[in-house]
């Protein structure tokens, strides 16, 4: 029989946990190449990569830092409400997580947009031109948004999984039977949630701070 550790309620929720702290290893593991990758890269051409930071708006990335790191608080509250079995609270930080979490998108999507009509995006797509017309700096600058897309998107498709999560267990919150259970699922949810959120903490400074 396994040995339940006293931090947990019960041997589910110790299972539930620690398979969800592995989880995150993993996803930390993936997003870790990929952050060891561009950072090699940053190191290699600082000059490039710096002309390509310039040209994303740092003013939508700064307003969809403040926008994640506030659903992180409210998915904190619900997870609270949760465990003390107050639907209606638990309900209405779910909401409001939903609607930040929805708000952080639609301006990813506006951001994309812009980069795309700049001709940013790699590939046949990408028309950016240096300034100074020479094609290797115009290389590294595509290099840049390569990384850029990739990791943001990354990050993005996590953002919908959390999001989808999250709306199931809304309407579930209605619902009187085996609270403990449904509280315990909103807490492991927001575990992955609050990973989500502390890797948009790294690419928040990797990717618009370095040109400004």
């Amino acid at each position: 029989m396994t040995q339940l550790e006293t931090s947990f309620d019960n041997a589910e929720q110790q299972r539930g946990t620690l398979g969800m702290w592995v989880f995150l290893a993993t996803e930390a593991m993936f997003f870790g190449a990929l952050f060891l990758g561009y950072s090699v890269y940053r190191v290699l051409y600082p000059g490039g990569f710096a002309e390509a930071s310039a040209h994303l708006n740092l003013v939508l990335g700064t307003a969809n830092t403040t926008i994640l790191l506030t659903s992180s608080l409210t998915v904190a509250l619900a997870v609270h409400a949760a465990q003390n079995e107050h639907r209606g609270r638990t309900f209405f930080f779910l909401v409001s997580t939903l609607v930040l979490g929805t708000s952080f998108l639609v301006i990813k999507g506006i951001e994309y947009r812009q980069e795309i009509a700049g001709g940013f995006l790699p590939g046949e797509a990408f028309t950016y031109v240096s300034p100074d017309h020479e094609r290797p700096a115009t290389r590294e600058v595509e290099l840049f948004f390569l990384f850029y897309f990739i990791m943001t998107s990354l990050h993005a498709l996590h953002m919908l999984i959390g999001l989808a999560v999250f709306t199931f267990l809304a309407f579930g919150v209605g619902r009187p039977e085996r609270p403990a259970q449904h509280a315990m699922a909103i807490e492991l949810t927001g575990l992955y949630w609050h990973f989500v959120d502390i890797i948009w903490i790294f690419l928040f400074p990797l990717l618009y701070l370095i040109g400004h």
